[in-house]
């Protein structure tokens, strides 16, 4: 009887909330969204989709090769911008643009998804340099984008998605990625509760493992054995030549674990812009959601003991 009446209302309760996130919000013609890293991957592709929805899309690209594929591929509604998101003069150079452009109605949505990941290597392989490179664009880059136009999504009582990654829930390799991710998940929670008096609605999205530009092997790769020659001939004995090739097989097997199916990630940013009842949240992949998001709960002595198992051998162990 109570199994029955517990399986009602877990029903009942998955109908609500299928029934109020098919809700969208009206008018979505007329709403301005601005998008950060879209000379491919996530960004180039979202940027694509929501033109499609006749939403008036203005785009930040890197490159001006990466702005005019862009252009050619999508209907004169969508306007992009230069935007460099680690240089202070470009990102208020932008927001100067988009306020212009969008006058009194204000920016209905900002996705910051411009991000980078390499250098990724043992923490002990790299700089400050190192961390501060991934860093600058991943989460100081996206904080002052938001903060530039941050008045503009309060008039419009708009949205903001910020793109972290599981591995803004759980760190099992070295780098700033991790770093950058776990920052841009503390500052988009903090932000959301002030801004909630304001109606502007803040999700983030955690992507397991896609393959873009960013996950590419080769360039993990080059920057990986670019650490390595640089590190003193001890520290290199220390770890040694089989630690070495342990994890660039690693690295190469990343390439088969990969989904290439990125509008997995790009509908629920669509859907975090164009829902009147967007979440919180958004895990995204099954890796994700049935492996990376699970062990984050986990208590450390358990998730440190399953990843382990994945990590090479050094030559000088404890």
């Amino acid at each position: 009887m109570w199994l029955f009446v517990a399986a009602a209302l877990v029903g009942l309760f998955l109908l609500r909330r299928w029934y109020r996130e098919r809700q969208t919000v009206p008018g979505l013609t007329e709403k301005f969204v601005l998008i950060t890293g879209c000379d491919s991957g996530f960004g180039n592709l979202l940027a694509r989709q929501l033109d499609a929805r006749g939403l008036r899309v203005i785009a930040g690209c890197l490159t001006e090769p990466g702005a005019a594929a862009l252009r050619a591929a999508t209907s004169p509604r969508l306007q992009t911008l230069s935007l460099d998101v680690t240089s202070s003069q470009s990102i208020a150079a932008a927001a100067a643009w988009v306020k212009e452009h969008v006058g009194d109605r204000g920016l209905w949505g900002l996705v910051n998804n411009a991000g980078i990941a390499v250098p990724t290597c043992p923490n002990e392989w790299l700089t400050k340099d190192d961390f501060l490179k991934v860093i600058n664009v991943n989460l100081i880059g996206l904080i002052e984008v938001t903060l530039s136009v941050l008045p503009l999504l309060r008039r419009a009582r708009g949205r903001l998605v910020n793109v972290a990654s599981v591995m803004g829930r759980i760190a099992f390799f070295g780098g700033g990625y991790c770093v950058s991710k776990f920052g841009v998940e503390a500052f988009s929670d903090s932000l959301r509760l002030e801004m909630n008096s304001f109606g502007v609605k803040i999700s983030v999205i955690e992507p397991g493992y896609f393959r873009t530009s960013i996950t590419s092997v080769e360039n993990s790769e080059k920057h990986f054995l670019a650490a390595w020659e640089k590190l003193p001939e001890q520290v290199k004995a220390d770890y040694g030549e089989n630690y070495l090739k342990q994890f660039l097989e690693s690295i190469r097997s990343m390439k088969d674990v990969c989904n290439p199916n990125l509008s997995l990630v790009t509908g629920c940013m669509e859907h975090a812009l164009t829902s009147r009842y967007p979440r919180t949240r958004y895990a995204v992949g099954w890796d994700a959601k049935l492996f990376y998001i699970p062990i984050s709960y986990m208590p450390s002595a358990i998730s440190d003991r399953i990843f382990a198992q994945y990590q090479p051998e050094p030559a000088q162990k404890a």
